[in-house]
């Protein structure tokens, strides 16, 4: 049987799944299974499932599905990747023609060492962003080139760097390249960005500044820095705010999280929109929490997993008029 036709979209699905030949070993595997494996597609080919899976019991009875050409299910198996990473998952394996064998995953619990409900809500949406960014980036450069107006060539450079971080990002998900690129940020330059891609807005809003010119580079993930400033405006624009004050401050004897840090950086979004509704208050950063009835309720949730793994945190104070998000972020790797 021709797997090609059915591979495109295969690609897609959040399902683990992969195609064995008859020594078991992978010879297609789509993002999804292979993320699940900590291990890329291209070099998880040619390996025998069995090192990918550490040898599970059920693996071999796979011959039987060859012989007798049948499908096989097992439920709530435990799959243990090469690094040691175990998920609990239901697993189906079924003939291919006389020499090939499709492997179904399907995950039911993440690993311990995943901390967030989030992540896998965001990694499925990351793989499903990457085509439209390649498109979008695609057009801002044909954009670019076509047009004479060096204001319209700015803007057309603003979509394309906007569409490579958030790439790079999505590839960081799916790619199991999770830690946080730690280097010296300076947090204006990151809030001035920001108002750059605010102002490019079909009808941006009224912009304040309030900074602390002596404020020090903070240690973080500037990518990841800027996601959380963006999502931080863009959720206030979205709740109906028309201005927005960008204010910095350094705080002393600050309890983040566990711990008590001598100096953290301040940074405060406050809008003039409607208030955060109670109802919503004490899970307004939990995922697929929102306010509005196209909301995906992610972007908040980002920005506090974001922010968490940055040793920071982020909190609100809101009333009719006035929401103040403040993201804190500890000084002390840099200036201990």
């Amino acid at each position: 049987m021709d797997t090609m036709p059915w591979r495109a979209w295969a690609e897609q699905m959040s399902t683990g799944l992969a195609v064995v030949d008859a020594q078991l070993r992978v010879a297609w595997i789509n993002p999804a299974l292979a993320e699940w494996l900590e291990t890329g597609p291209r070099s998880a080919v040619g390996q025998p499932l069995g090192l990918l899976l550490h040898e599970p019991d059920w693996l071999a009875q796979a011959g039987r599905v060859l012989g007798e050409q049948r499908a096989m299910q097992w439920r709530g198996v435990a799959l243990v990747s090469a690094r040691g990473r175990e998920v609990s998952a239901d697993v189906s394996l079924q003939p291919l023609g006389d020499d090939q064998l499709l492997l179904e995953v399907h995950v039911l619990a993440e690993p311990q060492s995943m901390n967030s409900p989030l992540s896998a809500t965001l990694r499925g949406f990351a793989h499903e962003v990457k085509n439209p960014l390649a498109g979008l980036r695609g057009a801002a450069q044909l954009l670019q080139r076509r047009v004479g107006d060096e204001d319209l060539k700015s803007l057309a450079g603003l979509v394309i760097a906007e569409a490579d971080r958030l790439t790079s990002l999505a590839n960081r998900l799916l790619h199991h390249d999770g830690a946080a690129r730690l280097a010296p940020v300076n947090i204006h330059e990151r809030l001035e960005w920001l108002c750059d891609l605010l102002q490019a807005e079909p009808e941006p809003p009224q912009l304040r500044h309030d900074y602390d010119p002596s404020l020090p580079d903070v240690m973080g993930d500037a990518d990841r820095l800027q996601q959380i400033l963006l999502n931080l405006a863009r959720n206030a624009i979205e709740a109906g705010a028309r201005m927005l004050t960008l204010r910095t401050r350094v705080e002393h004897g600050l309890r983040l999280g566990e711990r008590v840090v001598r100096t953290a950086l301040r940074v405060d979004v406050i809008d003039d929109g409607p208030g955060v509704p109670p109802a919503l208050r004490d899970s307004l950063f939990e995922p697929l929490v929102s306010g509005r009835a196209d909301g995906s309720g992610l972007g908040l949730a980002l920005a506090r997993e974001i922010a968490r793994e940055h040793g920071g945190e982020l909190r609100f104070v809101s009333r009719p008029g006035e929401t103040v998000f403040s993201l804190y972020l500890p000084l002390e790797r840099l200036h201990g």
